[in-house]
């Protein structure tokens, strides 16, 4: 282990407890890569486990073409979701626990399962899968105002800060993931809609290339953990005061609530 990951590490691990953003650590080390990002991801969740946390699944980020251009990236970016990620269906968050809260819809897979890559395939995913549910992602960002490039986001845990689980669970060969639409609300008003095909596609093809990718660092997807498949719309700024419900065509719908 490098003292420069550790270093990142701990300046992370800070601005979470502290709730004070860092600069990007592409602007602290511009020559950082994409591999020791995830090494710096990996030494802080080796620190949460070893304090009692547990980890529950996987997120991917980054599956929108949109955004990958915006970071200059062509692939996804995944991030580990822990048990203290977790909001029930209709909860609050107290924005204060969070730095810079921003909501996203995604259908979640749960796994019935393990899947190892490489040439995990979307099929290999859809078998593996026991069902899926709607999810709202609540991403966040230890680095200062989001000033993010894909080496940022990775060290960060992909920007993960919690998720909710509603709906009802929903066998995959009850729906068509890629044509799946989903409508997200803010303080009853629409303000985005997503489609299953805006994730790569096919939903169950970010999760292949998730366990293609984590082959890389021996890791294998586990039967029984939840994998966010990646954004089917634009983020959306999460304030106190606010309410969101996203509603899936088929696999009903989840809410939070923010203070």
């Amino acid at each position: 282990m490098t003292s420069k990951i550790e270093k990142f590490a701990a300046s992370l691990a800070q601005a979470e407890v502290t709730k004070v953003g860092i600069d990007p650590l592409t602007v602290v080390d511009p020559e950082i890569t994409v591999d020791e990002a995830y090494y710096i991801q990996l030494e802080n969740i080796k620190k949460k486990l070893s304090e009692g946390q547990k980890i529950v699944g996987k997120k991917i980020g980054l599956t929108s073409v949109a955004v990958q251009k915006m970071l200059g990236v062509d692939e996804p970016d995944y991030g580990h979701l822990l048990d203290s990620m977790v909001v029930e269906n209709g909860g609050t968050v107290d924005t204060k626990d969070m730095l810079q809260p921003k909501i996203e819809g995604e259908i979640a897979f749960v796994l019935k399962k393990d899947l190892k890559g490489p040439n995990v395939t979307a099929v290999d995913v859809i078998q593996a899968t026991d069902y899926v549910l709607p999810a709202l992602e609540i991403v966040d960002s230890r680095v200062q105002d989001w000033k993010i490039k894909l080496q940022d986001t990775v060290a960060d845990n992909a920007s993960s800060g919690l998720y909710v689980l509603g709906g009802k669970p929903t066998k995959l060969e009850d729906i068509d993931l890629e044509l799946l639409g989903m409508v997200l609300y803010q303080n009853g008003e629409m303000v985005n809609t997503g489609v299953g095909a805006a994730a790569l596609g096919n939903p169950a093809t970010c999760v292949a290339w998730l366990a293609n990718r984590l082959a890389d660092y021996d890791i294998s997807l586990k039967a029984g953990e939840v994998i966010l498949s990646g954004a089917l719309s634009g983020m959306v700024v999460a304030n106190a005061g606010d309410s969101f419900t996203a509603r899936f065509a088929h696999l009903g719908q989840v809410s939070v609530n923010f203070k």
